[in-house]
């Protein structure tokens, strides 16, 4: 198995921790990344709503880099690819407009021709790896563990343009993907909400509203752990969860994986090499849980 890579903004830079995650543990499931080094940010849902044309030109331009590598695309973002399969639906089903954004990109001699279909790594081992195959490999179970799952937005709606209709399972994966390392789900109504992030920047109150509110909530129900495929609600529920506390004048200490992360300890990889110790919520109680403390 061979994908196009596009690991997405925060993860080379906001959260660098979990590229080297990401990365290590494709290596171990035996899937081959190749890197687009030019590949552009998605827009992350903001431009669009400034200038959709621009961004989804941008989306186009990364579909089409795939395309001459004559690959799929693998995201680890759920932002990402919320966004992406948004641009990709408009694309598709308006020849008119995906003309107009290739007229964009000729100055770099690049056409979308409308191949590309972005899939997450969660969706990759649902669907094309196989969830027995992934615990076939799995050394250290992740018993005794309790993990809320978090999807965020973009990767559950809008349902026609990711596909939820065509695969039913994807509204599940997650809670599947956790079954799978062995570890118990809590399960909560917040899973497919908002973490607060695209709002940060103008409206922090109600931005940590929702991180105290989603962190609290799978606090009281006895997570030991929440896990999410999207590193924006990774930086927003982990970054900004002391401050989200604070506002809300309550202790969470919630501890944030990136999917990958929990992946890689089901793996037996390292907790430094999953670069762990840069969380900003301390992960030792978990850690300490699965006996990799000390």
């Amino acid at each position: 198995m061979k994908y196009a890579f596009f690991p997405g903004c925060v993860s080379r830079g906001g959260c660098p921790e979990l590229y080297p995650a990401a990365k290590m543990i494709c290596q171990r499931l035996g899937i081959e990344l190749e890197e687009m080094p030019g590949a552009s940010c998605t827009g992350a849902g903001v431009l669009q709503e400034k200038n959709e044309l621009l961004g989804d030109a941008l989306n186009a331009r990364t579909f089409a880099m795939a395309e001459k590598l004559g690959l799929q695309i693998m995201t680890i973002c759920s932002t990402c690819q919320g966004v992406m399969n948004q641009a990709n639906y408009r694309m598709q089903k308006d020849p008119e407009y995906l003309a107009l954004i290739n007229s964009h990109l000729a100055d770099e001699g690049l056409e979308y021709k409308g191949t590309a279909e972005p899939k997450h790594l969660l969706w990759i081992l649902i669907e094309d790896y196989g969830l027995d195959k992934l615990k076939e490999i799995i050394t250290r179970p992740l018993h005794g563990v309790r993990l809320a799952p978090f999807y965020g937005c973009y990767i559950v709606r809008p349902t026609e343009a990711l596909d939820i209709e065509q695969h039913p399972e994807r509204q599940t994966s997650l809670e599947q993907l956790i079954e799978t390392l062995g570890a118990t789900v809590i399960d909560f109504a917040g899973k497919t909400r908002c973490c607060g992030f695209p709002i940060l920047t103008i409206n922090e109150k109600n931005s940590m509203a929702m991180v105290a509110k989603h962190t609290s909530e799978v606090k009281d129900l006895g997570a030991d752990a929440m896990i999410t495929p999207c590193p924006l609600c990774h930086l927003n529920l982990d970054g900004y969860q002391p401050k989200a506390a604070a506002q809300a004048q309550r202790p969470i200490g919630m501890p944030i994986l990136h999917m990958p992360q929990a992946i890689g300890l089901a793996m037996g990889i390292s907790p430094k090499e999953l670069g762990l110790q840069r969380h900003i919520m301390s992960v030792k109680p978990l850690l300490m849980k699965l006996d990799l403390v000390g």
